[in-house]
């Protein structure tokens, strides 16, 4: 048995933040517990490498979802982090704050001091934004980079459309405008990934007060009553137990801190009932409320090149590869996902209901055994993608059992909202104005796989049912609201009903935000650190 201050649950997006700030004035001894293993690898330091870690068994939960009505009863991949830096170092880099509505809506759902007027000035504060011209904004460890100049010259061809259709072309997605188009700002440093790890926990570990473990599993939170008093965890095979004096903070997602929470008693009383759990505390909340992008890619040919000639071929890989190692730049060094923004559908709407992608790739899957690999194409090809920025449909997390390494079951019941689903029609009609601009017609050669301006709105609806997937955003399970509205945790991240004990991570989402959601889990991270350290 040992015996920390904190026990944080997760190396995630906000459980790096929270190490950190926690052990920063030498006071506190925190012990983090990680399922996954060192992020010390290649294909995760290469910002291009997500193409290889979407599917690695050795940093990635590899989730699937349940059969769901709403797509014709398939299945959807949910690829999470199981690795120090979690999902911030396996994903598409994308860094949106989001709309400031989106945390106008936390604060109004029962939760002071969690809207746009107190979170953005907490966002500059470790934030370091370079500029496409080099010049730094804010002096923040995360690095937030404008790598414009670098995104294919295809991109100029979107950035016409968008004018053509009266979009206004920013340096950056704009949190308060009604409508953005700009490049996507990505968290690289010196040309490699700079995920919540790189930015926040590595430089903390080198304080003695801070211990980490890793490829260790958390079992349950163990109590005293109702208090929290540490959690049993299993390393190399044996079932260990650490004990917090102060308190234990999950911090291990939106899909395994509810799962934590219920194998440790709270929950839904007949869920728990079932498996033979204990009650510590009964609440409905815990796993429900599930929000999560949906979203489809149409894919076109180009009459120019694109990233498919480098990244679709032996001699052009080989090219960036060289030129990665020996400058760190070039196409290695960069998301495909380049151009994009928050827009509306609809004049009359107030805040964007759409975020668009435009990638300067287009690709096929193929199969390595049983594994799915993403293939570019050899013919030059793009993607214009989108999903809904507020989907109000709600799944839920269950346990499919009591042992800690079985995967939850996951529900996301997509589409069983109407709003949803015309989202959807007027998503893909919004593509297809696009898709008519003389901008696009110039880059477009032949028709596309899927062509939106020649389909019904059921033939959209239904070839959206067919292909769409996650976007990997999943929030909400550990909702952040009054208890009698699903709330599991209070505005200062208590759990409900039990003393000592946390969550900090996107399951606290009270509402998911309009965009990618890494950057508003790195801010969860430190409003919690905030909390903690001013001692609320």
């Amino acid at each position: 048995m040992s015996e920390f201050d904190y026990i944080i649950v997760g190396a995630g997006s906000a459980g790096c933040v929270i190490a950190d700030k926690l052990t920063a004035d030498g006071r506190h001894r925190v012990l983090v517990l990680e399922a996954g293993g060192n992020d010390r690898k290649f294909w995760i330091k290469t910002p291009i490498g997500y193409g290889k870690t979407f599917h690695d068994p050795a940093v990635n939960w590899r989730f699937n979802s349940e059969p769901t009505d709403g797509l014709d009863g398939r299945t959807t991949y949910w690829p999470r982090g199981k690795v120090i830096g979690g999902s911030s170092s396996i994903n598409a880099m994308c860094y949106i704050r989001g709309h400031k509505t989106d945390y106008d809506d936390w604060a109004a759902a029962g939760n002071p001091g969690w809207g746009w007027d107190d979170l953005e000035p907490l966002y500059r504060s470790f934030e370091r934004r370079i500029d496409r011209d080099g010049t730094v904004r804010g002096n923040g460890p995360l690095w937030v980079s404008d790598r414009e100049p670098e995104y294919h010259p295809v991109k100029r061809f979107f950035y016409g459309a968008a004018k053509e259709l009266g979009l206004p072309v920013d340096r950056d997605i704009a949190a308060d405008k009604p409508d953005s188009i700009a490049p996507y700002h990505i968290n690289t440093r010196g040309g490699l990934r700079c995920s919540a790890a790189d930015a926040f926990l590595r430089p903390a570990m080198r304080r003695p007060n801070l211990s980490v473990k890793t490829d260790v599993l958390v079992e349950r939170v163990v109590f005293e009553g109702k208090r929290a008093i540490g959690v049993d965890y299993i390393e190399d095979g044996v079932s260990k137990r650490a004990t917090a004096r102060a308190e234990v903070i999950l911090s291990a997602g939106a899909v395994n801190s509810p799962k934590l929470l219920k194998l440790s008693g709270i929950g839904p009383a007949a869920e728990l009932n079932a498996m033979g759990i204990p009650v510590v505390h009964a609440n409905e909340g815990v796993g429900s409320h599930l929000q999560d992008h949906l979203g489809i890619s149409y894919f076109f040919r180009a009459t120019e090149p694109t990233m498919n000639s480098v990244l679709g071929t032996w001699p052009g890989r080989i090219a960036a590869g060289l030129r990665f190692l020996l400058t760190r730049k070039g196409a290695l060094s960069l998301s495909v996902n380049q151009i994009g923004g928050l827009v509306r559908t609809d004049p009359s709407l107030n805040r964007p209901n759409i975020q668009l992608y435009f990638n300067p790739m287009s690709y096929s899957t193929t199969y390595a055994g049983k594994r799915p690999l993403l293939k570019p194409d050899r013919w030059p090809g793009f993607i214009i993608g989108f999903n809904s920025c507020r989907p109000t449909s709600l799944g839920r997390i269950e346990l499919a059992g009591t042992d800690p390494h079985l995967a939850p079951r996951i529900q996301p019941n997509y589409l069983t909202s109407n709003r949803d689903v015309e989202d959807i029609v007027a998503g893909a009609r919004l593509i297809g104005r696009i898709q008519e601009t003389a901008s696009m017609r110039k880059l477009i050669s032949g028709d596309p796989v899927f062509d939106v301006t020649k389909a019904t709105d059921d033939e959209i609806v239904a070839d959206f049912k067919k292909r769409s997937g996650s976007i990997y955003h999943p929030c909400g399970t550990c909702r952040m609201a009054p208890e009698d509205d699903q709330g599991v945790v209070d505005p200062t991240l208590r759990v409900y009903g039990v003393e000592g004990l946390r969550v900090a991570d996107a399951s606290i989402f009270p509402n998911i935000t309009s965009a990618n959601t890494n950057a508003p889990s790195i801010l969860v991270g430190h409003k919690a650190a905030q909390i903690l350290t001013s001692g609320n």
